[in-house]
């Protein structure tokens, strides 16, 4: 979803379900496609894939948010009240935090709402750094009836999600110990935090009574490098603090979100289907100069569901099933050999606009090539060095996407595999040195390592991509690996995209099932009467 006019390139916003409703907010700028001026647009959809776009929510008009209404979250209170909690921007530069409610709870669409006149809720006093204290979260009801939230921090110079509670929503008190902090990082931004559940597509409400087993995810953006993390846990009532399953105090060492382009993310629980969802933004890598000529900057990832695997150790994520309505003319490619240097070209009716889903069969793991720790600290720059031109044993074979004619421009999405002693490394990459003749962007290589528990009894790797332009999002394994990609092949101006299946290793792959859809647009950004 990009927008219309102004800049949609920030954070997702208080997305709910509400009466038969989504809502989803945004950071936007209405007087440019630059960062400032922020205030949050609002759309609402009832299936998640075609939007309405209505007024923007919130706007600068008051002491505590005159310059800026930043990111925040919506929580539904107990009484069926959706509310909204966000960073105000003050007169002298500080953050605060900001409550407003719908000002006609009977509107469907909740176009208007008004800010409490008890604003700000909560200042950042004492060790508080005053321009690092932004983004609560969704609001939790403890054992006690209290509610809880948590705000992004930085304390002492370093990152953490500052904890408060309340009886009433409106006055807050914060907790002596924050729920969780580290030492690695400078300030949290966006943080969010939930119960997750073991089943596919179920969620979790954080505010229903659990077992006390339930495991918590704790998420942050940290701005350098521009990603999102996870931490999983144990949410420890009592003492309201968030307990890791690993006491690794080095972000660079915590689970990914997605290892492309996609930052400040927010989840919210469901209701309508019991599952949560996961918003992100994918900013571009284009130049400035662009955006001011398009007139907009930035869109919003397609909304992923989010569950927790079997080992309990890391997150799934895929695509929300009511994408799947927008598929059409489908392709299928059944039990095909990838011998060593082989491309076979997936004819779908549109390559600029596509869904595919890949299962690859690998029957010679043993003759993987052997693994070398020290490529965990720098995943993203192996899968530079070793491109996709860089001719392994296992790998690479995955997909060249929105590739031109004569393949001078083409998006890659590949694994490798390693053998480190008596297990196997996966490595995802997706590889956009080669996306664009155009010059003057960004064209990085991303990936990551991804933890495949059934590999060595099934020797078998799933790869799904969708493709909508410039935006290539990729979920492998299942969805225990994410990349977002942003490209802009000249070839799209021609609308002559191809995609192939490929296999650049030397030992043969085959794919026991390949199947593409076209997917049709959805209906995005249309203006309510």
């Amino acid at each position: 979803m990009c927008s219309n006019y102004g800049i949609q390139n920030k954070d997702p916003n208080g997305p709910m379900y509400f009466n038969g409703v989504y809502h989803l907010f945004y950071q936007y700028n209405p007087n440019g496609s630059r960062w400032g001026d922020i205030i949050w647009a609002h759309s609402v959809s009832t299936d998640l894939v075609n939007w309405i776009r209505l007024e923007p929510a919130l706007s600068r008009t008051a002491p505590f948010d005159i310059k800026g209404c930043w990111s925040g979250s919506a929580t539904i209170l107990s009484v069926n009240q959706p509310v909204i909690l966000y960073t105000g921007a003050n007169t002298e530069n500080q953050q605060v935090q900001n409550m407003a409610v719908p000002k006609n709870q009977s509107d469907p669409f909740l176009r208007e709402w008004i800010k409490s006149d008890h604003n700000p809720l909560i200042r950042p006093i004492g060790d508080l750094n005053p321009r690092q204290f932004r983004d609560p979260t969704t609001g939790w009801l403890g054992p006690d009836g209290l509610w809880r939230i948590a705000v992004g921090a930085e304390l002492n110079g370093h990152g953490a999600a500052i904890l408060y509670k309340s009886e009433d929503f409106v006055h807050w008190n914060r907790t002596e110990k924050p729920l969780h902090y580290t030492n690695s990082s400078h300030v949290w931004e966006c943080p969010d935090f939930y119960p997750v559940s073991y089943e596919r597509n179920r969620g979790l409400d954080p505010s229903a009574p659990g077992s006390g087993k339930e495991k918590h995810v704790l998420k942050m953006s940290i701005e350098v490098p521009g990603k999102d993390f996870y931490i999983i846990g144990r949410y420890d009532e009592e003492k309201d603090i968030f307990v890791p399953d690993n006491e690794i105090d080095d972000y660079w060492m915590w689970p990914r979100l997605d290892f492309g382009r996609y930052y400040a993310s927010k989840s919210f629980y469901d209701s309508n289907k019991g599952r949560r969802i996961l918003w992100g933004w994918s900013d571009e890598c284009d130049n400035s100069t662009d955006d001011v000529a398009k007139g907009w900057a930035g869109i919003q990832a397609i909304p992923r569901s989010v569950w927790l695997d079997g080992t309990g150790k890391q997150l799934i994520q895929w695509p929300v099933e009511e994408i799947e309505s927008l598929r059409t003319n489908a392709v299928y490619v059944q039990d095909t050999g990838l011998k060593s240097g082989f491309r076979l070209e997936v004819n779908v009716t549109d390559a600029s606009q596509a869904d595919l889903e890949v299962d690859f069969s690998l029957p010679n793991l043993e003759d993987a090539e052997s693994f070398n720790s020290s490529w965990l600290a720098d995943p993203e720059g192996l899968c530079g060095t070793q491109n996709v031109s860089w001719r392994g044993v296992i790998g690479p074979f995955g997909l060249l996407v929105l590739a031109s004619d004569t393949l001078d421009e083409f998006t890659a999405l590949f694994f490798r595999i390693y053998r480190d002693q008596n297990k196997y490394m996966v490595l995802m990459c997706s590889d956009t040195t080669r996306s664009s003749l155009r010059e003057g962007m960004d064209k990085p290589t991303y990936g990551g390592f991804l933890d495949i528990p059934h590999l060595v009894r099934k020797r078998k790797l799933s790869l799904r991509t969708l493709i909508d332009h410039s935006v290539v999002e990729s979920f492998g394994g299942g969805g225990l690996g994410c990349i977002t990609s942003r490209v802009y092949p000249m070839a799209l101006v021609n609308g002559s995209t191809h995609i192939y299946a490929f296999n650049y290793g030397s030992a043969p792959v085959s794919m026991t099932n390949l199947t593409a859809w076209s997917m049709r647009k959805a209906s995005v950004n249309q203006k309510s009467s």
